[in-house]
């Protein structure tokens, strides 16, 4: 792991994260998480370390693990292991029996607060017992995955603590999801294939506040959008916004790019896959990588076959091949450097204002699943706009 070009990566990202910036220097005042260890399961770069290092000027321990394989930026992970008050067990590329195993040493560890995203620290102390955890006063998730996790143990009455769904807020999903999801996918998928986007033939495969972003940023870019989605009132905005919505197997046929972004297994199958355009490239903008069937399409072609970094080419019946990026994974963050700065500035900011209200509110807050309080969500608000007015 090279530190030193690990510390450079998160100085670049503190310069630009100015509203983490002034929480940092407050915490370091009041020292709000004093005592607190907190475990902390995300994708694991420059940006992150922003947060981690304030949530330790907060006065917490920090226990950080990897929240995907192949976001892990190793060298990032090497300069925060070797800070103060914090401990890292992840790196770029390790197998899910190594992730798993370090979300359990991430519970061994008397956690009080758990901040993550996509759920699988929530899920695996569900799986070993709260009981596991008897300290832990809260969980902060930042992602739609993730909430939705929480809102099933919620429904099954196995969450037993507090939880704030971070990325509901308006300031998350509005911004974080639309804005920093297209920019960041976008700009992965051209710098993993150096092909054009104008005048090509995109489809996106779901219409949620992801999906609205990477349909923007593709006609943005001049191509002809398609969109899939099952929601029929989310296809009628689709619709309305200028988008041709279209079946699965429709726009399969169409398209020149795929990217998908519902969080669902398996949503383009067999038959999909089978209709799939010659050159088609496939991409996920999903958490977890299954949201194409894999498994489908290693049975229905040959290959893989990588043919660029990054680009793994299988041949389909009929002399068509399609790519597919990153192998499936989140393709902004394995094949990229995730959402642009100053967008996770404002959603880390969330994280560490609810991670706080948390320790503060501890009494007040029953078990389940909770909105993050309108007053921060105002205030991370606020600070934007101090910031751009500054300028």
């Amino acid at each position: 792991m090279d530190a030193a070009e690990g510390l450079k990566k998160i100085a670049w990202a503190e310069a630009h994260m100015p509203l983490l910036a002034r929480i940092r220097d407050r915490f370091a005042v009041g020292r709000p998480l004093g005592g607190h260890r907190v475990g902390v399961a995300l994708h694991l770069e420059a940006k992150t370390a922003a947060l981690i290092r304030t949530l330790r000027e907060g006065g917490a321990e920090l226990f950080v693990v990897g929240s995907n394989p192949l976001s892990t930026q190793d060298d990032v992970a090497g300069a925060l292991d070797g800070m103060e008050g914090i401990q890292v067990r992840a790196r770029r590329g390790e197998s899910l029996e190594a992730h798993h195993a370090n979300v359990d040493w991430l519970l061994d560890n008397s956690l009080t607060l758990i901040v993550e995203d996509g759920g699988d620290v929530s899920v695996r102390l569900v799986e070993r017992g709260s009981h596991t955890a008897p300290e832990l006063i809260g969980i902060c998730e930042e992602t739609t995955t993730g909430v939705e996790r929480l809102q099933e143990l919620e429904a099954d009455g196995l969450l037993r603590v507090p939880a704030f769904a971070v990325n509901q807020a308006r300031m998350k999903h509005l911004i974080d999801n639309r804005y920093g999801t297209g920019q960041s996918t976008w700009g992965a998928i051209m710098g993993a294939t150096n092909l054009l986007v104008a005048g090509k033939n995109v489809l996106i495969v779901g219409y949620g506040w992801c999906g609205r972003g990477l349909a923007l940023r593709a006609a943005g870019l001049g191509a002809r959008v398609f969109v899939c989605e099952s929601d029929p009132v989310k296809a009628v905005e689709a619709a309305m916004e200028g988008y041709r919505v279209v079946t699965l197997v429709e726009g399969m046929r169409l398209a020149d790019f795929v990217v998908t972004a519902t969080g669902r297994p398996g949503v383009v199958g067999e038959e999909a896959l089978a209709a799939a355009k010659d050159g088609a490239v496939l991409a996920n903008a999903g958490h977890f990588g299954y949201e194409y069937d894999n498994a489908a399409l290693a049975a229905m072609a040959s290959g893989p076959t990588e043919v660029r970094a990054g680009v793994e080419a299988y041949a389909l019946p009929g002399e068509r091949s399609v790519y597919l990026l990153a192998r499936g994974e989140l393709v902004n963050l394995a094949w990229g450097d995730g959402h642009p700065v100053e967008i996770m500035d404002i959603s880390f900011a969330l994280q560490a204002m609810a991670a706080e209200y948390l320790v503060v509110h501890q009494q007040e807050l029953p078990m389940g699943v909770h909105p993050v309080p309108d007053a921060l969500d105002d205030a991370a608000a606020r600070l934007v706009l101090e910031h751009l007015r500054s300028e």
